[in-house]
Formats: structure tokens, C-alpha cells, sequence
């Protein structure tokens, strides 16, 4: 495997026929990636170790590394200290025109996790790609319902939702029972919102609140 630096943000897709975006990986990032085939290669993103496949038409924005990806190690100390600058990079995106994007991890167009991801890593501390792989990577905060969840909630906490066994949203607590995410379509919103845990009439806030599953607490930075 040969490790390269993008030099532009490039689609990965989650199927060698490109029907569907997976992730995306922004410029600076580093890509692992074998002999590129003329077509879609499988290739993995260092900084949280996702696959996708990418298109040969990208290939011009790899660029082989000059020296090893090196993650740095972020503690609990320093993410409260950059926490209300990951909490202004989710409210800067929400004032960019843009719509809930499936896979969307840069900007202008996100989806719930990509959102999260982005937001943390423009202070420098990796998540995992996916709203599931984001809950199991934050420490669980005590509850198994809102009532019992809220009084653990701190600004800057993950909030997991989800009908299934594993989380399929996530988003950023604010405080005050307030917590900003992106969301899409089919839940009355196509894009970053703020939605509530406290009783509502809101239609979106009410969706969620019955998704509910639970909070998370970034203590530390994703290292391959």
C-alpha cells in the first residue's frame, strides 16, 4: 500500500459502481491506497481508517506522501479547551447555504456525523467516520432514556439516535437541552438544524426525542 496526500477533496463510494457517496476526504488528508487500476480502486483515509472507492478521475489529486502520517494524541484537558470552537465551526456551516448530503463530510453539504467529524477535526481531534462508530468510540454517559441522560449532558457532548441496535444520527449538545445537527428530508429538515430534548411540538424534535438511545463524551483524539 502507498501512502498518499490529497491535494483536493476527493468522493469515496461505498460500491466499485460509485451509486452512493461513503465519505469524503478533504485536502491535506492522507489516503492509503494499492496500484491504481483503471477503475475505481479501494482505498482507506489514514486519519479514521474508512474504505471507500475512489474514481480514477480523482487520481490527479493524489500526491505520494513525503513523510509517515502521524496522528497526534489530544486529551480530555485540551478538547474542553477548543470545545466552543467546535461548537462555532457547526454553527458557521449552518449559516452556508448548503442541504443534508448522505456520505457529506466537507463543506458546504453534510450529514449528521460527517458534521461532527468535520467540526472536531478543525480543532485537530479525529472521530470515527460513522454516527455508530462514533458512539462506540465516546465514553456513555448514565441514562437509558432523556430524563436520566440530561443531567449528565455537558456543552460539547454527543447525543446518539437510532431505531436499531447501533446509532444511525448523531449530533453536537449545546446546553439547555439544545443540540445542533444535520438532518435529512425525510424528517422535515434537509440540513443543519437545532433541535430540542425538552417536550416540544416541534415535529422534527419529536421524531429524534422517540430515537433517542443516548450521550457520549469526546475524551480523546481517534488513533489509528
Amino acid at each position: 500500500m502507498q501512502l498518499y496526500q490529497l491535494t483536493a477533496t476527493v468522493n469515496l463510494y461505498d460500491a466499485p459502481t460509485g451509486d452512493r457517496l461513503a465519505t469524503q476526504g478533504a485536502a491535506g488528508r492522507f489516503l492509503w491506497a494499492p496500484t491504481l487500476e483503471t477503475e475505481r480502486t479501494y482505498v482507506q483515509l489514514a486519519e479514521d481508517e474508512y474504505w471507500g472507492w475512489l474514481d480514477p478521475q480523482d487520481y490527479r489529486h493524489l500526491t505520494p506522501a513525503t513523510q509517515p502520517y502521524q496522528p497526534i494524541a489530544r486529551d480530555r484537558a485540551y478538547i474542553e479547551a477548543v470545545l466552543e470552537e467546535v461548537i462555532a465551526f457547526c454553527f458557521a456551516a449552518q449559516q452556508i447555504p448548503h442541504e443534508y448530503l448522505w456520505g457529506g463530510t466537507v463543506a458546504p453539504n453534510y450529514d449528521c456525523s460527517g458534521l461532527m467529524q468535520a467540526s472536531f477535526a478543525s480543532q485537530g481531534i479525529w472521530l470515527p467516520r460513522d454516527a455508530y462508530q462514533q458512539e462506540a468510540f465516546a465514553t456513555p454517559l448514565r441514562g437509558n432514556s432523556i430524563a436520566e441522560t440530561l443531567p449528565q449532558l455537558q456543552r460539547g457532548d454527543l447525543v446518539f439516535f437510532g431505531t436499531g441496535d447501533k446509532a444511525s444520527h448523531v449530533g453536537l449538545y449545546l446546553g439547555q437541552g439544545q443540540y445542533i445537527h444535520s438532518s435529512g428530508k425525510e424528517y422535515g429538515r434537509n440540513g443543519i438544524g437545532i433541535d430540542t430534548l425538552y417536550p416540544s411540538e416541534d415535529a422534527v424534535s419529536i421524531a429524534y426525542q422517540q430515537q433517542f438511545r443516548g450521550g457520549g463524551r469526546i475524551n480523546y483524539s481517534y488513533l489509528p
